[in-house]
């Protein structure tokens, strides 16, 4: 018995309509696997939790913020990028099984928008990050962390955390769709700490050795901590480099770069998918 193949639609408005149903169809799949896994969802959410419990009582007390102020306040907007980064090792872990699992490869077969399995799994991670944000929100404001900027200035600081999970989401899909075994999602998961370290979201890069404080300025991610920690009005460690005077501006910029880049290889590297 055949199966007739369904038309594919003409003109820009009806391939538009056609990329967003298959791909808000993706996404509800991928929103399927947090009510059968519920227990890696709640895992990638306690995890940032346990940090800032950690950083902020076990070691908070020996911290100290450059021109003073609360540690916790100076801890969450740094927790909050590094949450962040944490969310594209699950874009790893969830492309390449999917890749590896041979799922890809049908979707690729099927009669749907080539975009919707890449944009369907963008906008599940993006909805998984949004959900991340909330509990963490909750979890700084129950340790005596508080927003003291205006709300435009906190909601610009979220889209600022959210631009960054979004070209980092972009990033994990590449190197998602590269991985070709656990040993590299190990390699990325493990990468993600050194990265995240080597910033300003902890300790200030001014109390680094000079070298290791420049290239901590420098990192992407020092650019969005910073940017948060103005808005939303918490303690900062200041700095009089281009890069500390202009981060509002750089974690804009820093994710527009990221997308640019792994945007195109993530499409190129997906078409190129054999078996």
């Amino acid at each position: 018995m055949s199966v007739a193949i369904p038309d594919l639609p003409r003109g820009p408005l009806g391939r538009l309509r056609w990329a967003l149903a298959d791909g808000w169809t993706v996404t509800l799949r991928g929103l399927t696997h947090w009510t059968r896994e519920p227990g890696t969802v709640i895992s990638g959410l306690l995890f940032p939790v346990l940090m800032v419990l950690m950083f902020g009582y076990f070691f908070g007390g020996a911290m100290q913020v450059p021109g003073g102020g609360n540690y916790r306040e100076f801890l969450i907007p740094g927790m909050f990028v590094m949450t962040m980064v944490f969310g594209m090792g699950e874009t790893v872990t969830a492309v390449s099984a999917d890749k590896n699992r041979g799922v890809t490869s049908r979707f690729r077969a099927m009669p749907m928008a080539p975009s919707a399995v890449l944009v369907g799994r963008c906008v599940t991670d993006m909805l998984n990050s949004v959900l991340a944000l909330a509990v963490l929100f909750a979890v700084g404001l129950a340790v005596g962390w508080e927003a003291h900027g205006s709300a435009a200035e906190t909601v610009f600081a979220v889209g600022l955390l959210l631009l960054l999970r979004f070209a980092l989401t972009w990033m994990g899909i590449y190197f998602g769709l590269l991985m070709k075994g656990p040993e590299g999602i190990t390699m990325v998961q493990t990468l993600e700490f050194p990265v995240g370290f080597l910033t300003s979201a902890f300790v200030a890069p001014s109390t680094m050795p000079g070298w290791l404080g420049a290239i901590a300025e420098w990192n992407p991610l020092s650019s969005t901590v910073a940017a948060t920690r103005e808005l939303f009005g918490n303690p900062g460690w200041g700095g009089d480099s281009w890069i500390a005077q202009h981060a509002t501006l750089m974690a804009v910029v820093w994710p527009a770069v990221i997308f640019a880049v792994f945007f195109p290889l993530s499409v190129r590297r997906f078409r190129n998918l054999t078996g």
